[in-house]
């Protein structure tokens, strides 16, 4: 879990910066390192807009991000460029580095409002608050920032873009709405949370020389979910294979007229990888099923004793319920039966629904049951009734019910969480908005579900679950149906195959 998959809260940055100083790495360092990179990072976005000589307006605030500002205004006018510097404050308020940055700027400073903006400026760069903001911004920094966004200029924002928290992506009131973002030494959980990550536009993460044992050192337990974080033990076939040792996923069905959502679970489970798929149902829509199944397999469940039958078979490893399944107690004790099987077991849609008033039952099923992954796959609705109360950014929220129902949880949205009970956790960014469509999470079920009958561990395998699905939506672009995703997943794979 190394490269730059490790996602720092504010604190762990301080935390980071505070090792480096230990270690005799100079703060002043640092901050010219990230001056640097965003002076760089401005000289690109000027010759993409066709201003290569343009004019820069630089707003600075009172803190490490201001004097981050005051380095890239040195350096650029260094380059030859014509730059302005705004500090919403008095020089007299600076302190540490910032001061000393400020030092070193040989034109002159103009107090920052919102006329500053006015033409000729080409760029602006948000040096204001950086990642660390608790709250909403004052009255000043909160006029300046819907100036900047009145303006429709670009924006490259230093760290964060002012009014984004780095470590929640929450805007308390009002956000710099940045055409791009340079941040330092890895992603913060704001960088790919929303609303946060909306308003960060392009991102460029900086190399400051902070050196790998300090980040090693601080220990983080976010990532972003991104194929290195488990693709060496990604179940690729292997030529000594057959299908029985690829594993058998049982994917439960409901009524005759709603059983396209577990056969659309089915077929996902069937395409990344699965050996065998079994859809179990009752008999009457099983009649309906085997019209449209040739490669997955029937069989007859009716209730929680027939599905302990069916799963005594201890070949069939996983079993995914909770598609279009239908909502009531005997879902709940199908649920239960599934868990008490030592299989690994993806709880979705119905079956969170239902267990929604036995919350606790559940939990404690989870909890004393055969060691082996359970998942739970609720968007935010049935996060909320199966969790109430919780507070906190998605990450903290998810983390928190991972720990506490002892179940791998995939908050699911266009930021999904990824939670385990040890405390790791995965945030996804690779979600296309043509996943919004009925039956794509049915989907996504299949895949955690063909992933975990492989072998692959819960975690890791929710995590490659949805970052498949995001793959397979980007794959097919517009007008995707949920019908679609399945026949994706092979393309998806093989684009996968290639980094291994």
């Amino acid at each position: 879990m190394r490269g730059k998959l490790e996602l720092f809260t504010n604190e762990e940055m301080s935390r980071a910066d505070g090792l480096a100083a230990s270690r005799d790495i100079a703060s002043r360092s640092l901050m010219e390192a990230a001056g640097e990179a965003v002076a760089r990072a401005t000289v690109a976005m000027l010759e993409r807009a066709g201003a290569g000589a343009g004019k820069v307006l630089i707003l600075c605030g009172r803190g490490a991000n201001g004097g981050d500002g005051f380095v890239a205004a040195r350096l650029l006018q260094e380059r030859g460029l014509t730059v302005r510097i705004a500090l919403l404050g008095a020089i007299t308020e600076l302190r540490g580095d910032a001061a000393l940055a400020a030092a070193d700027w040989l034109g002159p400073i103009e107090m920052a409002k919102p006329e500053t903006l006015l033409p000729p400026v080409n760029l602006i760069v948000d040096a204001l608050l950086g990642a660390g903001l608790i709250g909403p911004p004052r009255a000043d920094f909160s006029h300046l920032i819907n100036a900047m966004n009145e303006r429709n200029l670009p924006i490259l924002a230093i760290d964060v873009p002012s009014g984004v928290s780095g470590t929640t992506g929450e805007i308390a009131s009002v956000a710099v709405a940045a055409t791009e973002t340079v941040t330092f030494v890895r992603r913060k959980p704001g960088h790919l949370l929303l609303p946060g990550r909306l308003a960060c536009g392009m991102l460029t993460v900086a190399d400051i020389g902070m050196p790998q044992s300090v980040i090693d050192e601080v220990a983080v337990n976010a990532f972003a979910n991104e194929p290195e974080l488990w693709l060496a033990r990604f179940p690729f076939p292997r030529a000594d294979q057959h299908k029985y040792s690829r594993g058998h996923a049982v994917v439960l069905g409901g009524p005759p007229l709603a059983g396209g959502a577990a056969r659309l679970a089915a077929r996902a489970a069937l395409r990344v990888g699965a050996g065998l798929v079994t859809v179990g149902a009752t008999a009457e829509a099983q009649q309906i099923n085997a019209c449209h199944l040739n490669a997955i397999m029937l069989a007859p469940v009716e209730d929680a004793a027939d599905l302990g039958n069916l799963l005594a078979d201890r070949r069939k490893n996983a079993v995914l319920i909770g598609p279009g399944f239908g909502v009531g107690p005997r879902t709940l004790d199908m649920t239960i039966a599934a868990l008490r099987s030592g299989a690994a077991t993806v709880i979705d849609a119905d079956a969170l629904t239902s267990a929604v008033d036995s919350a606790e039952h559940l939990i404690s099923t989870i909890m004393h049951s055969p060691v082996r992954p359970v998942v739970l796959t609720p968007h935010e609705g049935e996060f909320e009734r199966l969790f109430p109360g919780l507070e906190g950014s998605k990450l903290e929220r998810a983390r928190v019910a991972a720990a506490s129902s002892g179940a791998i949880v995939v908050l699911k949205g266009p930021d999904t969480v990824i939670a385990s009970p040890d405390g790791r956790a995965a945030i996804n960014a690779n979600a296309p908005a043509t996943l919004a469509t009925a039956g794509s999470g049915d989907v996504l079920a299949g895949l955690i579900v063909g992933l975990l009958a492989q072998g692959m561990t819960g975690f890791e395998a929710a995590c490659a679950g949805v970052w498949l699905h995001g793959a397979a939506a980007t794959a097919f672009g517009p007008g995707l149906i949920a019908d679609d995703l399945p026949e994706l997943v092979p393309r998806a794979l093989a684009e996968l195959q290639k980094q291994a």
